[in-house]
C-alpha cells in the first residue's frame, strides 16, 4: 500500500511531466510563431520546475507505506514549502522579468489577495502552534463541534446536529478558541438544580452524589461535587460538577444527571419548587381508596405475605415507602448492607449477580426482592436494577416488626419457611451457574436466625 497522500502528489507532476513532454516536442516538430515560442521557452522551464519540486517533497516528507501524513508536516505546511521553493527557483530562472515586475506586481496581488493571503497566513499559523487538531472537539466563534478538516481558507467543524460550519482561518486568528480535548480528553461539565428551602443544603448534596454515582458516562478518576452557589427567589440553587472523557457525550450527561436527580428528590420527598412565587393549598398526602385497594391486592399475591390477614397487609401498608426509579437507576446493589425488602408495583426490573457476571432474573408487577435482608440483616445477594422507570414499595425490618410479628408471631415461622425455600432454588441455580456445589442452609436453621434477628424469642419449629 501507498500513501494516498504521495500518489495524488505524484500524479500532479506526472501530468506536468506530460505537459512539458507535449509542449517540448510541439516545438521540435511544429513551425510556430516567434511569440509563442517565446512564450513556451519562458513558462516551459516553470513547469518542469514546479513539477520536479511537487514530487521532490511529497516523496521526502511523508512514509510511503503508511497512509497518513506526518504530525507535524501536514498538507498545508507541504503545500506551503512547495510554493516557497517553486518561487525561489522562479526568481532565479525568470531573473530580470522578474525584478522588473515585483514591485508592481506584488501590489496587485496585495490588494487583490489580502483576505485570501490572510487566511493562508492564519493557517499556517495554526499548524505551526497547533492549539487544535483534526479530530479535537472545540468551541470556535461560538460553535461547539469537532474539527474535520484544516485547509488554506477556513477550518470546518463538524457540530453536534451533523451540520458542517466553515470557518475562515483569519477569524479563528481573531477569535478565542476553547479546546475540550487539551491537554486531557476530561472536560468538567456543570448542571445547575434547584431544591426546597426546607431540605437542610447536607442532606441534599448527598442526595444528589448518591443519586449520580455510578453512571457510566461520568469519569471515575475525579469525583463529582455538589456546591450551594445560590438562594434565589424560590429555591436553594446549587450547582453540580462532573467530569466526562467524552465532550460528544455532554449532553446526554446533563440529562441523565437532571434526570437521576428529579427521581431521588422524589424518592426523599425533597421538593423541587417551581420558578414562580405561587401558593399551593395541598391536603395532607392520603392514598386514594382505589389506589390503596390496588396496593393490597399486589401484596396478596405476594408469597411470602399469603400467611397474613387483610389487617395486617392493610397495617404494612401503611408503614411502607413508595419509590420511583428512572430506567437504569440501581434500587439495591449486591454487597450493600440492607434491611429492607422491595415489591414492583410497575414496570421491569432487572437482577444481576457479580461472580460470575450475569443476569439470573426479571421482575414484573407484583415481583419482590429483598426477602432475605429483611428477615435477618444481611447484605444484599445481587444487584437489582431497574429496567424501565419502576415504581416499587420498600418494606423495612422495623415496620414488618411493628405491624406482623408483634401482632402475629406465629405467622414468622410461615414467612421464614418459604423465604427459606425461595432462597434455596436461587443457591442452587447461582451454583449451576458458577459450576459449584451448593451449600443450601436448612430451613429450621434459617427460620431460627429470622427470629434472633427480630429479636423473637426461640421457638420449635415443626
Amino acid at each position: 500500500m501507498v500513501n494516498r497522500h504521495i500518489r495524488g502528489k505524484l500524479l500532479i507532476s506526472a501530468v506536468l511531466f506530460g505537459v512539458y513532454a507535449a509542449a517540448a516536442a510541439t516545438l521540435a516538430f511544429v513551425r510556430l510563431s516567434p511569440e509563442l515560442v517565446q512564450q513556451l521557452h519562458t513558462w516551459l522551464p516553470l513547469v518542469l520546475t514546479f513539477a520536479v519540486i511537487n514530487g521532490a517533497v511529497a516523496l521526502a516528507i511523508n512514509p510511503w507505506r503508511v497512509d497518513r501524513l506526518p504530525d507535524r508536516l501536514p498538507n498545508i505546511v507541504q503545500d506551503a514549502i512547495i510554493i516557497v521553493l517553486f518561487a525561489i527557483a522562479a526568481t532565479l530562472i525568470l531573473q530580470e522579468k522578474v525584478l522588473a515586475t515585483t514591485a508592481v506586481g506584488a501590489v496587485v496581488v496585495g490588494f487583490a489577495l489580502q483576505d485570501t493571503l490572510g487566511n493562508l497566513i492564519a493557517g499556517l499559523a495554526i499548524q505551526v502552534e497547533k492549539p487544535f487538531r483534526v479530530g479535537h472537539w472545540v468551541s470556535i466563534a461560538g460553535k461547539d463541534g469537532l474539527v474535520g478538516e484544516i485547509t488554506w481558507r477556513a477550518t470546518k467543524i463538524r457540530t453536534k446536529s451533523g451540520n458542517v460550519v466553515v470557518v475562515p482561518n483569519s477569524v479563528l486568528a481573531r477569535d478565542t478558541i476553547t479546546n475540550y480535548s487539551e491537554p486531557t480528553a476530561e472536560t468538567r461539565i456543570e448542571v445547575e438544580v434547584g431544591a426546597s428551602y426546607d431540605t437542610p443544603p447536607n442532606e441534599v448534596k448527598a442526595a444528589i452524589l448518591d443519586a449520580i454515582a455510578g453512571e457510566p458516562l461520568i469519569s471515575l478518576a475525579r469525583p463529582p461535587e455538589v456546591l450551594l452557589v445560590d438562594f434565589a427567589a424560590s429555591a436553594i440553587t446549587y450547582r453540580v460538577r462532573v467530569w466526562i472523557t467524552d465532550f460528544a457525550a455532554d449532553e446526554r450527561v446533563r440529562d441523565r444527571v437532571r434526570s437521576c436527580v428529579y427521581y431521588a428528590f422524589r424518592r426523599r420527598r425533597i421538593a423541587i419548587p417551581y420558578p414562580i412565587q405561587v401558593e399551593i393549598q395541598q391536603d395532607a398526602a392520603t392514598p386514594p381508596a382505589r389506589d390503596a385497594t390496588d396496593l393490597e391486592a399486589v401484596l396478596r399475591d405476594v408469597e411470602i405475605f399469603a400467611p397474613l390477614t387483610d389487617t395486617q397487609r392493610a397495617e404494612l401498608l401503611h408503614a411502607t415507602d413508595r419509590s420511583l426509579y428512572a430506567a437504569g437507576e440501581v434500587i439495591v446493589r449486591q454487597g450493600d448492607p440492607g434491611s429492607s425488602m422491595f415489591v414492583v408495583l410497575s414496570g421491569e426490573a432487572t437482577v444481576t449477580i457479580a461472580s460470575p457476571p450475569r443476569e439470573v432474573a426479571r421482575f414484573l408487577r407484583g415481583g419482590f426482592f429483598g426477602e432475605i435482608s429483611l428477615l435477618t440483616g444481611e447484605p444484599r445477594t445481587a444487584t437489582v436494577t431497574a429496567s424501565t422507570d419502576c415504581d416499587v414499595l420498600e418494606i423495612t425490618a422495623d415496620a414488618f416488626r411493628r405491624f406482623v410479628v408483634l401482632t402475629e408471631p406465629t405467622v414468622v415461622d410461615l414467612i421464614s419457611t418459604a423465604v427459606a425455600k425461595r432462597r434455596a432454588e436461587l443457591e442452587q441455580h447461582r451454583a449451576a451457574g458458577a459450576a459449584a456445589t451448593a451449600s443450601v442452609e436448612p430451613p429450621r436453621t434459617f427460620v431460627a436466625r429470622v427470629r434472633r434477628f427480630l429479636r423473637l424469642a426461640t421457638t420449635a419449629i415443626v
